[in-house]
């Protein structure tokens, strides 16, 4: 097996401006934040970027890298609206396609399964097909002869996930609760990338953890990253939950003082900087 593990800029590197990039986790959950960060010290932008959002959203929405966003939320949380997300909206610096939970997940479906759309009820009766007037219906050819609205495919030119083990050649492991969509927006990706707490032997990830765990097949990853807390400030359970204080923080904090602190330097100065803040916090 290949050996894929890479570091974080490297894997920025084979990204560029113009993509649709889908980001993993859901809201401010196992959020792939040391690779946002590493995607933050490039120049790349003009991107369209599907995702479930949280933080990630924020930052590259704040930071003017995101041209169009799909989604079917932006939240924090514990902060229902992510505030950076919505100061740009506020000042209409990028497109939004808002869609049903139901229809991101059959819009990545569509696009694993290389299908040009799926039939799906959701949307149908809201202000979904008002606010999207580019989505269509289709007619069941059966006796049912139901309408359903037709979800395109939610083609990706990378996607970046975060999960909690990984080994070397790019199978994804996740222990916590959920597997979100991660496994779907690696799947509808031309190029996967997954960054993980820990890189470990292929034997150690099915020793104290049943197969079901193995999120990600290694086919579908082209590179991988050991990024230690690199979910951070969001939760990657059952390593480290939510650092709900900083989240405060980030969410009170503008735009350039934040980035100005903790986004200046790599991904190590980020972590130090983190480290000396809770120190303030705790000794001020």
């Amino acid at each position: 097996m290949a050996d894929k593990t890479t570091t974080a800029d490297a894997v920025v590197a084979r990204l560029s401006s113009g993509m649709t990039l889908g980001i993993g986790g859901w809201g401010s959950r196992r959020k792939p934040m040391a690779l946002v960060r590493a995607l933050l010290r490039s120049d790349i932008g003009d991107l369209t970027v599907v995702s479930c959002g949280g933080p990630d959203v924020g930052l590259l929405a704040a930071a003017g890298r995101i041209r169009r966003l799909v989604t079917a939320f932006v939240t924090l949380d514990s902060v229902p609206l992510e505030p950076h997300y919505r100061a740009a909206r506020e000042r209409g610096t990028l497109e939004l396609t808002e869609i049903d939970e139901a229809m991101l997940l059959s819009g990545l479906r569509a696009a694993a399964h290389r299908l040009p759309f799926l039939p799906v009820r959701a949307g149908l009766g809201s202000d979904v097909m008002r606010v999207n007037p580019g989505l269509r219906t289709v007619t069941s050819p059966y006796d049912d002869r139901e309408t359903l609205v037709a979800m395109p495919a939610l083609r990706l030119d990378a996607a970046l996930v975060h999960l909690n083990r990984a080994d070397r050649a790019g199978n994804g492991q996740y222990l916590g609760p959920d597997p979100y969509f991660d496994d779907l927006f690696c799947a509808a990706a031309e190029t996967a990338y997954v960054s993980c707490e820990r890189i470990v032997e292929t034997a150690e990830l099915t020793k104290d953890a049943p197969p079901q765990t193995l999120l990600v097949p290694r086919h579908r990853v082209a590179g991988v990253v050991e990024a230690p807390n690199g979910a951070h400030f969001t939760s990657c359970t059952p390593d480290y939950g939510r650092d709900e204080a900083f989240q405060r923080y980030y969410a009170a904090t503008g735009w350039a003082a934040f980035a100005g602190r903790f986004l200046a330097g790599d991904e190590r100065a980020y972590q130090e900087a983190v480290a000396a803040w809770h120190g303030e916090e705790e000794h001020p």
